[in-house]
């Protein structure tokens, strides 16, 4: 009989004991003259002993503006050099960095800032097509706790740092890496987000795991074109580097595939972080060819499923072979299963990996809760130093997520052979139920892949009056000339089982998606509930 689908990452390196501001520290004594950040778009470049430096004074300056340990602040910002020394001093001064989503208006704004309590916020005074300064304005007046906005590239940023200069001030001597260092929200596809409270304990560990897998030394640099604000740019990306006392490249404010590839060559990176989204651009990109990529060995694809062909190219074309496939979650600090880069190229490119250092993982019936056998389908849970300390003031929704025994539900299906590889299927309310048939997506996704002229595939469920549930396929067509659906219909027929072949298939331009690239398939649904008129489908299998 099959063994339960349970594992456990035991590691003979043991965790930090320490707070990141005590890591960053102890990195820049060791390799002051090795490069820590530089930040194209900015023209900025800093020696680890200058970070430190920069890091230490911009401390100073949150507890010369009356910030204590404990106390909020919040930054809203595009990628730059300045929030890298606000995630790294306000750990240093021991205040809970809440991380303000770029793509927030201002009902999200006033709810994060009324939710965790900010006292202070920096800020960028704009974004894309977003007037930053005006929607603070706006909500400033209902965030009774908000003292002070710092716009940054103004004078306010300034100012905030000269507070730093008297060097008598003395940063906070006792704080412990349990301590709660930052919140960040959750995007939900109903109601408010929730905060994510994560410690020094959490991220750093997980950061430090994370560059081991990645073979990470002084040697690497690692361009980060994902968000600071979600744990992809800050843990996987920043953490990670100053864990191990490699360079963060920072090609510009938002990912743009060309700056991210100039970047890559220009500054000889060894690394390349993206989701999936993000690599298929680059790889799309018509200037691709004249990019000189060779100094890449490795990266991080992760933030939602990755795709076996994209994986493939990515470790093909652009020079990576030992590019790994992070899976985790913002409650997990983020990652908890991760492919090597001794794993052989199936399973590098068709799995998520193994279970972490010092994490438990299992999958269990969610019916009953049960542990499953290895092989069959069911609810990834996982366990261990990585799991938040909780929503931040919300004890409710932290008891729903996690068990009295402490484990982190992950609303993710997932599979585990039996060398302890994990295969995610979906999410378990992605999952379609036609006729009784249980159908993941990912299956049909990836199988769509193959197809010649589909550049990107997206599958959901849509109401149907007759089976429950019918399989709709949105593709992205690799020529301007579309596809018709007909022949993707003929292309799945004695190829995949008969319920497993779309009935609609939709041609787009792009998918909808989250500032981190998640691809947001509620709203795919209700796009083809519109298009093909199933109003009346949803009243029927409610």
């Amino acid at each position: 009989m099959p063994e339960l689908a349970y594992a456990h990452g035991a590691c003979e390196t043991p965790l930090l004991g320490e707070t990141i501001g005590a890591n960053l520290d102890r990195t820049a004594a060791a390799h002051p003259r090795q490069e820590a950040v530089v930040v194209v778009h900015q023209g900025i470049r800093w020696s680890y002993a200058e970070f430190a430096r920069e890091v230490d004074r911009a401390a100073r300056a949150l507890v010369a503006a009356g910030l204590r340990p404990g106390d909020r602040m919040g930054i809203w910002s595009p990628n730059c050099a300045e929030w890298l020394l606000v995630q790294y001093a306000s750990a240093k001064a021991g205040v809970i960095l809440v991380n303000v989503n770029p793509a927030y208006r201002t009902s999200e704004l006033e709810y994060v800032l009324r939710q965790s309590g900010c006292r202070l916020l920096v800020s960028a005074r704009e974004f894309k097509t977003s007037d930053y300064t005006a929607m603070v304005a706006e909500v400033t007046p209902r965030c009774p706790e908000l003292e002070r906005t710092v716009f940054l590239d103004t004078g306010d940023w300034e100012e905030l740092l000269s507070g730093g200069d008297e060097e008598s001030i003395e940063l906070p001597a006792d704080l412990q890496f349990d301590d709660p260092i930052n919140i960040q929200y959750t995007s939900g596809t109903t109601g408010f987000p929730k905060g994510a409270t994560l410690s020094h304990h959490n991220i750093l560990n997980n950061a430090f795991f994370i560059g081991e897998a990645c073979g990470y030394t002084p040697a690497d640099r690692v361009c980060v074109p994902v968000p600071f604000y979600h744990c992809f740019g800050m843990v996987l990306g920043n953490l990670a580097c100053t864990t191990h006392g490699s360079c963060i490249v920072v090609p510009a404010p938002a990912f743009e595939p060309e700056a991210t590839l100039r970047a890559v060559e220009q500054e000889r990176c060894t690394s390349l972080y993206g989701v999936p989204t993000m690599f298929i651009a680059e790889l799309d990109h018509p200037g691709f060819d004249g990019f000189e990529l060779g100094s890449l060995r490795t990266g991080i694809m992760a933030g939602s499923p990755c795709p076996v062909e994209v994986m493939r190219k990515v470790m093909d074309r652009m020079h990576m072979p030992e590019v790994t496939i992070c899976y985790g979650m913002t409650e997990t600090s983020p990652v908890s299963t991760q492919t090597a880069a001794d794993d052989d190229v199936e399973h590098r490119t068709s799995t998520v990996g193994r279970v972490h250092p010092h994490v438990e993982i299992k999958i269990v019936d969610p019916a009953t809760g049960a542990c499953v056998r290895r092989g069959e389908p069911g609810e990834l849970c996982t366990r261990g130093y990585s799991v938040m300390q909780g929503y931040w003031n919300d004890p409710e929704q932290t008891a729903a997520s996690v068990d009295r025994a402490g484990w982190m539900h992950t609303g993710d299906l997932a599979t585990m052979d039996a060398d302890g590889y994990l295969n995610i299927v979906g999410r378990s309310k992605d999952m379609i139920i036609r006729g009784g048939e249980n159908v993941y997506p990912r299956e049909i996704e990836e199988f769509l892949y193959s197809h010649p002229e589909i550049r990107d595939v997206q599958v959901v469920g849509v109401p149907d009056a007759r089976y429950g549930e019918e399989i709709a396929a949105f593709v992205i067509p690799r020529s301007s000339g579309g596809i018709d659906a007909e022949e993707v219909r003929e292309f799945c027929r004695g190829r995949i089982a008969h319920y497993k072949v779309p009935r609609y298939v939709v041609a787009v331009d792009e998918f909808p998606m989250t500032v981190t690239g998640k691809i947001q398939k509620f709203k795919l649904r209700e796009q083809a509930i519109e298009r093909f008129e199933l109003r009346d489908a949803v009243t029927q299998t409610a």
